[in-house]
Order: C-alpha cells, then structure tokens, then sequence
C-alpha cells in the first residue's frame, strides 16, 4: 500500500489472483502472497491455482461418513470429528487455542496440514513453529502467515492462500487438515477494509462485508470425490461472552464448535475442552452406537456433578440422597483423568474410543453397587 495514493492510475489486467502450488511446499513457511519466508530458497515453479475459486457445487460433495484422528482425547472421545468437517475453536484470551492447534497438528491422522497464522504477533509465529508444531509435524505441514503489522488486505489474502493451497493437496487425494489461527483476526481484517471502501458499521462494528466472507471461506472444506478437507478455525471470544455476534456468525457455518473454558483451564485441567459447551454435528454419522452411548453417559455425568458441584464443596450434599447424584460424585476423578492430556502427548483414536468404552463400563458397574446398596436406615426417635 506504501506508494499508492489518490490520482494514480490503475490498469484492469482482466487476470485473477493466483499462487503458483507444488508438493514441495510441504515443509515451507509462506507468506499471504504464498511467497516463502523462511529462508530457504524459492519455491520451484508449480500449478497456478486461484485463491478465489468458484464455488463447490452441492451435488460434488461427498457425505461425511469417516471419522479424522485429532490425536485429542477430550475431542476425539466425546466431540468426534469427522474428514470434511469444519469446527470453530472458541475461547478467551490466554487459555490455550494455540497449545491445542499445535497438538492436533502434531498428532492428526491427516496426510497433510496446512497452517494459517492470521494476524499473529511477530513474537508468537517462531514460537508456534518450533515449540508447538515442532519438527515432525513440520515435516508434513504447509505454514501460510500473515502478522497483524501487514495490511489488511495482505491478511485475508492469506486465509484465502491457505485454503488454496489445502485445495490443491485435496485434489492430489490427501486428507488434508486446515487449521487458521484466528479467524477473528481475519475479521478483523476485512471489517478494517469494508470501512475504508465506506460500509456501514452493522453489528458491533463488523460490516455486512465481514460476515459475506465467513462462509465464502469456510464453505471451501469439505469432503470431494478425490480428498476432503477438515477445517479447524480459531475465534476469539471478547470477554468470554459467546453471543458476541462473530462467534454466532461462525457457529452458524461450522459444524460444530469446541468451547475452552477459563474456569477448567484456571484448575490445571489441559486441554481445557468443555464439553457441555461444545458439540459436533457429524459425531453421528462417524462413530457407532457403543461410542455414542458411552460419550451421552459421561456428559449426563459431567451436568449432574455440574448441578451439584457447589453443594459438594461446601459439604451441604448428604451421600445417598440420589443414585446419580453419588454416581457422579464417585467417577469425576477418573472422567477428569480421562479428559486431560499432556501436550507431548497423542492418543489414536482406536486407543480413545476403547479407553471410553472401558470407562463407561467401569460406571456401569458404580451404578449397579449403588442401586444394590441397602437403603439408608433413620435412628428410632423417641416420644418426649
């Protein structure tokens, strides 16, 4: 933008935005042009693609019927995703969606990732790199970056580059995995543009061009008949407060959404996924119905001892007052066992899926010595 000004003249090329794509990007750190920074020589020459493609046409898509290794318990166990699926990450500042990107790119089932680090502070992206992606998942991954010094446009160009380039790996038949950190940010972007070129202000400042752009690029994942792409989008909720009007926004084009709850990570619970707060919408279609009854257990669990959880603490709850109650009570330890996971830790997801089934089993056999105990019998009380 440095250079341009009023009176200039500008030339219609009748060209579109493209990026030149090739298998040797995997490994390589990008810029929102698609250019490399990392300082290891250019690019060779590959297939011009467009950052801006037409639209899938419906009929194309294939249904999502697969379920995609995250590599994360708490998500994989009780959030399950499927190949083609888009969920937002939701959460305030400071707890964790940058972690939890970092592991689910280090330990997807995924054959390729594509990372987008959307107005990023300079500091964070060596960070990210090298502590949370690491080496390995280097190795197989594509970064596309963007900080929140660069222009605007520069920074939605790079959401857009980054989902070209997870295009291009689809239709070479990779299961590709697209995370964007943040997606805010890359509202943020586009609102700063729309009010330069004159929008009105809609909605807590977003133009009515911010909420166009979310599912012109989110609708770009999905499951064709040579690949799929499941996308993983960060937002960042303004005061812990869900109903800002951008997360409803992306919740209503995703398919479901992880919710990162300060209260857990503030009692050392890593990752801290809420799962009453969170849903996926494919779980269904991708797991079987032992999964499914094992997962629909511990979340009945999770909201009773959430009920209770007061109560307990203060040591107002009298024991034997409720079966499910006592139930709760007694295998919280181990579903918070379960949930929590080290960060230099992955779990497979036939691992997950037989660790939750072993411990709904283990509840169901609590259940049954609860309902076999005898009943609590009251002291004779004696006539003044």
């Amino acid at each position: 933008m440095t250079g341009i000004c009023r009176g200039d003249r500008v030339v219609c090329t009748f060209t579109e935005p493209t990026i030149s794509v090739s298998p040797h990007m995997l490994g390589r750190v990008l810029d929102g042009s698609g250019r490399p920074v990392d300082g290891k020589g250019a690019l060779q020459v590959g297939t011009p693609v467009s950052i801006w493609p037409a639209p899938i046409a419906p009929m194309r898509r294939r249904r999502i019927t697969q379920a995609l290794c995250t590599g994360i318990r708490a998500i994989d166990a009780m959030l399950t995703v499927g190949r083609g699926q888009r969920m937002g990450i939701f959460s305030g500042s400071g707890i964790g969606k940058s972690v939890l990107l970092g592991m689910i790119s280090r330990y997807t089932s995924a054959d390729v990732t594509v990372i987008g680090l959307i107005g990023e502070r300079g500091r964070e992206v060596r960070d990210f790199i090298e502590k949370d992606l690491g080496a390995e998942g280097l190795k197989r991954s594509v970064v596309v970056v963007s900080t929140g010094d660069e222009p605007p446009l520069l920074r939605v160009q790079a959401g857009a580059v980054a989902t070209a380039v997870a295009e291009y790996f689809r239709d070479r038949g990779c299961n590709v995995l697209l995370l964007m950190d943040s997606l805010t940010r890359l509202a943020t972007a586009q609102r700063q543009i729309g009010l330069v070129a004159g929008e009105p202000p809609a909605t807590k400042g977003y133009t009515p061009s911010v909420f166009n752009l979310l599912p012109e690029l989110l609708e770009r994942c999905g499951c064709t008949e040579s690949g799929s792409i499941t996308g993983f989008y960060s937002v960042l909720v303004e005061g812990d407060d869900l109903s800002d009007p951008l997360s409803d926004a992306v919740r209503s084009v995703t398919d479901g959404h992880v919710w990162l709850s300060r209260d857990l990570a503030n009692r050392g619970q890593y990752p801290a996924v809420d799962c009453l707060q969170s849903v996926s919408r494919l779980m269904i279609d991708v797991t079987d119905q032992e999964h499914r009854e094992a997962a629909r257990e511990l979340l009945r669990l999770l909201a009773v001892y959430g009920d209770i959880e007061d109560m307990v603490s203060i040591g107002a709850y009298k024991a034997g007052s409720s079966i499910d109650c006592d139930l709760a009570i007694k295998v919280m330890p181990m579903i918070l066992e379960f949930l929590a996971q080290p960060i230099t830790e992955g779990a497979r997801l036939d691992q997950t899926r037989q660790a939750l089934v072993d411990l709904h089993r283990k509840v169901l056999r609590l259940r049954r010595e609860l309902q076999d105990r005898p009943p609590a019998t009251s002291p004779p009380q004696t006539r003044q």
